[in-house]
């Protein structure tokens, strides 16, 4: 399986810790999914720690440090969706393409696979303006609608059989599973989460080369349209694994 098409590792650590923070999971539940198939997360340069923690006890210390809520971060280079800096912070996450933000510590951490396991190196972050949910969701409807009709046009699906299949899967939300936002979160996060995934599926698998492509024209075409559904999707994505409020008004998950 591709690396796109599993859950970004910034994703699961902040809904599991969102979810542990809420007292809706506990802390060996949530440490167990943030590792998944990982053998093991620490995290480098907690305060006070001059040697590596363990992702059981770096929440703990997170939450003693402040943390109310943790953030996730998908930038891409042009586009540091879900970052506010400062620079070192924000280089890191991008060349790592995923981070969290622990807001109300003032701490940010960056994923980097070691072997098997997973280092999360601390840096100073300040917390980006929240993403609307509802703005988010339209956002990802909207240009999904374009980008299929965009794709059905240029008949990109001939080319890639798993491709046929994904945009198929697109117009329908599966359901809850092991890769599924934690206790917590509203059945309509988990929906848009869901398409968000998708959506990132369907983009790194036509990205992939030019296909079948007969013009320069279309390539262009399709690598344009499909970067706006990539833009559409990690926004939702950000937006869906927020931090659920317990009274979720008509813009919250």
């Amino acid at each position: 399986m591709s690396t796109m098409s599993m859950v970004p590792r910034a994703v699961r650590l902040a809904t599991w810790a969102n979810s542990w923070l809420l007292g809706a999971t506990s802390l060996d539940e949530a440490d167990e999914a943030v590792r998944a198939d990982d053998a093991a997360h620490h995290v480098i340069g907690l305060p006070g720690q001059d040697e590596p923690v363990p992702l059981l006890l770096s929440l703990g210390t997170l939450r003693n440090l402040g943390t109310r809520a943790v953030s996730p971060a998908l930038p891409v280079p042009g586009d540091p969706l879900g970052l506010a800096g400062p620079p070192a912070f924000t280089e890191a996450a991008i060349e790592a393409g995923e981070a969290v933000v622990c807001e109300g510590a003032g701490l940010g951490l960056v994923p980097h696979v070691i072997g098997a396991g997973v280092q999360w190196r601390v840096y100073a972050a300040t917390p980006a303006p929240p993403e609307g949910f509802g703005d988010a969701s339209l956002e990802l409807a909207h240009t999904l609608q374009e980008v299929i009709d965009t794709l059905a046009d240029l008949d990109v699906a001939r080319w890639r059989p798993e491709m046929a299949e994904a945009l198929t899967d697109l117009r329908e939300v599966g359901s809850r599973s092991r890769d599924g936002l934690p206790p917590g979160y509203a059945p309509r996060a988990e929906a848009l989460a869901t398409r968000a995934r998708r959506c990132l599926l369907v983009c790194e698998l036509a990205l992939v080369d030019e296909g079948g492509s007969a013009s320069a024209y279309e390539a262009d075409s399709r690598r344009r349209a499909l970067r706006r559904l990539e833009h559409a999707a990690r926004r939702a994505l950000v937006a869906a694994c927020a931090r659920p409020r317990p009274a979720a008004g008509p813009d919250g998950p």
